[in-house]
């Protein structure tokens, strides 16, 4: 086990080695540079378009203008009518997303760490592991649209429309797949030499799951809880639909800003500023994790 981690260790820094050694040619460095700078303005361009807008008044939002001040007048009408005319909705939208998309990940990363490890781990004979990864991928593949009506009756039935459980029932179903199948995977990278000995001291399969698999899978459920958690945090036609007031979440928050008298850049960009906080900040603490398990199992031997 040390020996082969040792190996996978000096093979790394091997390529490491290898890869600063190279030389590039002066064409080589801009044509890298170039690319990397293009690419920063086109991911950047959307945030730094949001903060200007956000900023201006109602006529100015439709202007091609950045620079405060010399293009345009800045204000502060768009924040106002979020934090203060607004605010009571925004402040709920806001909770309701954070509730909806943290509650329906951690149902996520709980029951597909358990089904990951069990088809990973374990063989079933009357229905073969294959099958029941493929069935349970196949779930994934409809439209939310194809069954967003039967969601509707189902929580109409149970009284729960208008509920951010139903919303969160919802969500769990819609991102389960995703996080069984990289859960499997996981786990079938993990070696079972660890698993194995835990077996022979007298560990049950629940204990060896708990305090052997899900520690070394540590980077993997990171990247399961962070994926989801995005997924529900934009998720918008189960929200449209099994919620109407109590229930609403950003996404439904910035559609509307869409009214008989148009789109309302400032609001949407107020608002999208908003929503895009929590994300950036569970991001940036888990970066490290979501690095790793995005990448864990990549090297195969």
């Amino acid at each position: 086990m040390d020996n082969q981690r040792n190996e996978r260790k000096n093979l790394r820094r091997q390529r490491r080695i290898e890869l600063g050694t190279q030389k590039r040619s002066p064409l080589g460095w801009t044509i890298l540079w170039l690319i990397m700078v293009v690419f920063t303005i086109w991911t950047m361009f959307p945030i730094f378009w949001a903060v200007i807008t956000s900023f201006k008044h109602t006529g100015d939002a439709f202007n091609p203008t950045f620079i405060p001040w010399v293009q345009f007048k800045p204000t502060l009408q768009g924040w106002h009518f979020v934090f203060i005319t607004a605010g009571e909705r925004t402040l709920r939208s806001l909770k309701n997303s954070i509730l909806i998309a943290s509650c329906s990940s951690a149902l996520v990363l709980l029951l597909g760490a358990f089904a990951g490890y069990s088809l990973g781990r374990f063989v079933f004979r009357g229905w073969k592991n294959k099958d029941i990864a493929v069935w349970i991928l196949s779930n994934r593949m409809f439209p939310p649209v194809a069954v967003v009506i039967p969601y509707f009756l189902f929580m109409r039935t149970l009284r729960l429309l208008d509920n951010p459980l139903a919303i969160i029932m919802a969500h769990t179903v819609l991102n389960l797949p995703l996080g069984v199948w990289l859960m499997m995977d996981f786990f079938r990278d993990l070696p079972r030499d660890l698993e194995d000995a835990a077996f022979i001291d007298g560990c049950s399969h629940l204990g060896a799951f708990f305090r052997i698999a899900l520690p070394l899978a540590a980077p993997g459920l990171v990247a399961v809880y962070v994926l989801s958690f995005i997924f529900s945090w934009n998720e918008f036609i189960f929200v449209l639909v099994l919620g109407f007031h109590k229930a609403t979440t950003i996404p439904i928050l910035i559609a509307g800003a869409l009214t008989s008298k148009g789109l309302e850049f400032w609001k949407v960009a107020s608002i999208s500023l908003i929503g895009i906080i929590p994300v950036v900040i569970l991001t940036t603490f888990v970066s490290k994790f979501l690095v790793r398990g995005l990448t864990f199992g990549a090297l195969k031997e």
